[in-house]
């Protein structure tokens, strides 16, 4: 298992890991840092400067830290005994989506704890850590608005260990504490990450106003159209039909759908590649909307979304296969798309 101690920067994770490793039998620390000075010497070769002089940037947004650390945690998972103790500030809810999902991927159960500091106390805690240079003291004080922000969805993801009048040694008791209890075990999905493509089916489903019903899952970055991979043997229209059952607790009938588009896309990491069908589920009932429930190991949230929040909902390949699902079915068409795209003349067919 891993233990996730997230918070503040300069708010005494990798200390209180430390004195966890003591607490928690085969208990082993796992800095990811040590993948970010991998990737800067393979990114930017010739940068010597060392990390604790001049931060190295945002290493999070590279998507390879965000693949690199789930695959090296699960790899030493398979030599240690366990649990891996990770001390990283996690303060983006799509980059905790990513990898959490991949550690739940690969059955590896992680358990969520976030200390808290008091934002002055935190702030005095920096100012005179002198075991860090002024530039890096400078930049943890600059981050402490960020950590503000994900306060709203961290509320709800990560247990509490307030840390204002604690030692490292008592904060890492509160944790080992929380551990054995299973409060701070979060429920994810064990969806696996294909290696092949895959063929998927989405359904579409409206409110009165025709906005569209998009889902967040808790298990990777970004909202989705209800659906999922189609099992072997299965129809896809079942699949749809058994997708909106189970995430939504909706029932729809098969012999209703509509296929709108048949998208083929690229793969380009992680759960991408192959064919996506987009199924026209129709409009849901006043007594649909109330009744919808979420399984909380896959979904965080629902909503109806209109054209404005598409943008900052959808990838963009998902932005035009849902401009094209929408032309179909307003228009009675079933569409075929690659990549997001209609065929242009010279690529064998041409655009409708």
């Amino acid at each position: 298992m891993i233990v996730w101690v997230n918070g503040a920067f300069g708010g005494g994770k990798t200390c209180t890991a430390r004195e966890l490793q003591a607490l928690l039998p085969g208990g082993t620390l796992f800095d990811p840092e040590v993948v970010g000075e991998a990737l800067q010497r393979l990114l930017a070769p010739g940068d010597d400067s060392a990390p604790d002089q001049v931060p190295r940037g945002e290493v999070q947004d590279r998507a390879a830290w965000r693949q690199l650390v789930p695959a090296a945690a699960v790899a030493l998972l398979s030599e240690l005994p366990g649990p891996l103790i990770v001390p990283v500030a996690l303060l983006r809810q799509d980059h905790r989506d990513e990898i959490f999902g991949a550690l739940a991927a690969s059955r590896v159960p992680v358990h969520h704890v976030r200390l808290h500091t008091e934002e002055t106390i935190l702030r005095k805690r920096i100012e005179s850590d002198r075991s860090r240079t002024a530039q890096v003291r400078q930049w943890r004080l600059a981050r402490i608005p960020e950590y503000r922000r994900a306060l709203e969805w961290l509320a709800g993801d990560a247990a509490v260990v307030d840390t204002t009048g604690l030692t490292p040694r008592q904060s890492a008791e509160r944790i080992a504490g929380i551990v054995h209890s299973g409060v701070a075990l979060r429920p994810i999905v064990q969806d696996p990450v294909h290696v092949r493509d895959t063929l998927a089916a989405a359904v579409l489903l409206f409110d009165d106003e025709d906005r569209v019903l998009l889902v967040d899952p808790v298990y990777k970055p970004g909202w989705e159209f209800p659906g999922g991979v189609v099992e072997d043997g299965e129809p896809p229209a079942l699949a749809a039909v058994r997708e909106a059952a189970e995430e939504l607790g909706v029932d729809l009938d098969r012999g209703r759908l509509r296929l709108l588009v048949t998208d083929w896309e690229p793969h380009r990491g992680p759960r991408s590649g192959g064919m996506r069908l987009v199924f026209d589920g129709g409009r849901l009932t006043a007594g649909q909307r109330a009744a919808l429930r979420l399984p909380a190991e896959e979904l965080r949230a629902w909503r109806f979304t209109g054209p404005q929040e598409w943008p900052q909902l959808l990838p963009e390949n998902k932005r035009r296969r849902l401009a094209a699902a929408l032309r179909a079915r307003a228009t009675g068409e079933t569409l075929y798309l690659e990549a997001g795209d209609f065929l242009e003349a010279g690529d064998g067919g041409h655009a409708p």
